[in-house]
């Protein structure tokens, strides 16, 4: 399969799976950001639960704004997604990695196979990642959280960003948008990998059964989930930040500041916000997303030998 094809049927995987789990990205970033910088009890509450946080959108922002940002999420899962998916099986294909005789080093290159398509795949999404953020937080003043962005649309966004910081002010948060995706891509799918060797080597089911990757797929969802959290909170807070006219910004200086900032007032429970629907997104958006990038490859591979 050419390189091309790989990055499309990765992008495709994405977007069928966002779809679906994007209200749940919107109550994610809503709850990431409630009470940023204040300790529990001394901040009102608008977003108890997934669910409660799900109602109270719909309640205030209508059925639309349970599926605010959808545009630059789709566009980031298709960069994002498209690039991570695409260049981490053209290196499983490459045989980088292969453990050869150590299991253990397979798993220590899958990682980094991994980790390294996380990280510049969240590199090439990052601007669609803070427009995405910056839309899905704007709400009615009753139930605010975080700093309010004026722009509503992904075309408003790029021309008031742009406008006021450049080109570059696009990648505001790059760094930590990079990070969050080497954690996460590693968890991800260092985890789906492994666990789908080792239930093909146990033969526990067929060894074209689509319960091989949803097996896999859950097991890397709850792996993103636990190591990715605290990446994610710190990377939303980064985004959404206000910032001066030179573009830094008002709130924190970097990755190490938001993070010593937030466990100082917030404790660990604050870098664990939004872990619940963050989790029930996860499990179906991992599950989706690879289980349709399985199918999109199968189809294509069986495709491409009928015509041979």
């Amino acid at each position: 399969m050419n390189h091309g094809t790989e990055f499309s049927l990765g992008a495709m995987a994405a977007v069928c799976a966002a779809c679906f789990t994007n209200p749940l990205e919107v109550v994610k970033t809503r709850m990431q950001l409630q009470g940023e910088l204040k300790a529990r009890g001394h901040y009102t509450v608008f977003y108890r639960n997934t669910f409660h946080a799900l109602y109270t959108v719909a309640k205030y922002d209508g059925i639309r704004g349970v599926q605010s940002g959808l545009a630059p999420a789709l566009g980031y899962q298709i960069s994002m997604n498209g690039t991570r998916l695409g260049s981490f099986q053209i290196m499983v294909d490459m045989g980088l990695t292969d453990g050869v005789d150590c299991s253990f080093c397979g798993f220590l290159r899958t990682l980094l196979a991994a980790g390294l398509s996380g990280a510049v795949s969240n590199a090439v999404g990052s601007p669609f990642f803070m427009i995405k953020t910056h839309i899905q937080c704007k709400t009615d003043s009753k139930i605010a959280v975080g700093y309010q962005h004026t722009h509503k649309t992904m075309y408003q966004a790029v021309k008031e960003i742009v406008g006021q910081d450049g080109v570059k002010g696009l990648w505001r948060g790059a760094s930590a948008g990079t990070l969050r995706g080497f954690i996460g891509s590693a968890a991800q799918l260092g985890a789906f990998t492994s666990t789908k060797k080792y239930l093909i080597s146990k033969e526990i089911f067929a060894q074209d059964s689509i319960m091989i990757s949803i097996l896999a797929s859950m097991v890397g969802g709850i792996s993103l989930a636990f190591f990715m959290t605290p990446f994610d909170v710190v990377c939303i807070r980064l985004y959404n930040q206000r910032t001066t006219e030179s573009g830094k910004g008002m709130y924190y200086k970097g990755i190490s500041d938001c993070f010593r900032k937030t466990y100082r007032s917030e404790g660990i429970a604050g870098l664990y916000k939004g872990w619940e629907p963050a989790l029930i997104r996860i499990w179906p958006h991992t599950v989706l997303c690879l289980v349709f990038w399985d199918y999109f490859r199968d189809t294509y591979y069986k495709w491409s030998k009928s015509k041979e």
